[in-house]
């Protein structure tokens, strides 16, 4: 058998190819990681043609760890108790009230205004359970005369914030799939993230759930005049002359009847007048 050498022309062409075949490769890996959920399908007989994997979704409580800041007054840190079932922590705090506390365009603890939050962290099997009570000073205005109103809130909450890799019975999760039933399963469930917790949603939650949703500035507020809007509590005696519109016409035209006759009364008496002078 013969063998030809190699020259190298033919050797600079063969490793140009198997360079140029890695890079349509791996940019076609890259593509695929970069569009979540599709599977990259490239032409038959094209460098790297195979079905791709999905890229793996983050789990249910782990996709928010980088956007929790231990800066925020509303986030705290769980580390204190260890993970142990049973520790537990008090804590005390006054932060600001985060925008649209309360009920939007009702009654709401202003933006900025303090909240005194007496918090108690319980370590359990599936995570900490966190009690605790926000007391603030509500603003709004009353739903019958309009007038603003202010008013001492005190709300209660406890939750549940689980460890991501343990079930709602404790248990570690080897693996945990990434399923839609237990996407569906998490969606109520909130997590610890990397040992913090945010409490703003519960505590949103647990200010509308305590403020009155038709506040009120007294019990008996009489409201407004449904007729001139006057305030009937500035007015008790406040009211109108009931007229019947089927009489109005006619009420009228008596009115203009009586205006007449007082004028031809006061004009014979000033007749009756001029005669007994002459």
């Amino acid at each position: 058998m013969v063998q030809y050498p190699v020259s190298s022309v033919a050797r600079t062409f063969t490793w140009s190819a198997l360079s140029a075949h890695a890079d349509a490769f791996r940019k076609d890996a890259q593509d695929a990681q970069d569009t979540e959920g599709v599977r990259d399908r490239p032409p038959p007989g094209t460098p790297g043609w195979r079905i791709l994997p999905e890229p793996r979704r983050p789990k249910a409580g782990m996709a928010l760890n980088a956007r929790l800041d231990h800066r925020n007054p509303l986030v705290f840190d769980t580390h204190e108790l260890g993970r142990r079932p049973g520790a537990l922590q008090r804590l005390t705090r006054t932060v600001d009230a985060p925008k649209d506390l309360g009920i939007q365009g009702v009654v709401g603890v202003p933006e900025g205004a303090p909240v005194e939050l007496e918090l108690r962290l319980e370590s359990v099997m599936e995570g900490v359970l966190v009690t605790g009570t926000a007391r603030a000073r509500a603003e709004g205005e009353c739903v019958r005369c309009l007038e603003p109103l202010g008013l001492e809130l005190e709300a209660d909450f406890q939750e549940m914030f689980s460890y991501p890799d343990a079930d709602d019975r404790g248990r570690v999760k080897a693996e945990p799939a990434d399923d839609a039933g237990e996407s569906a399963e998490n969606e109520d469930r909130l997590f610890l993230e990397d040992g913090l917790f945010d409490l703003e949603p519960v505590l949103r939650d647990a200010v509308v759930l305590a403020l009155p949703m038709q506040p009120v500035c007294q019990d008996d507020c009489p409201g407004l005049c449904s007729q001139c809007g006057a305030r009937l509590a500035d007015d008790p005696d406040h009211h109108h002359d009931a007229v019947d519109i089927r009489w109005a016409a006619l009420q009228g035209l008596a009115g203009s009847l009586e205006d007449g006759e007082k004028d031809e009364m006061s004009g014979a008496e000033s007749g009756v007048d001029e005669k007994q002078e002459k």
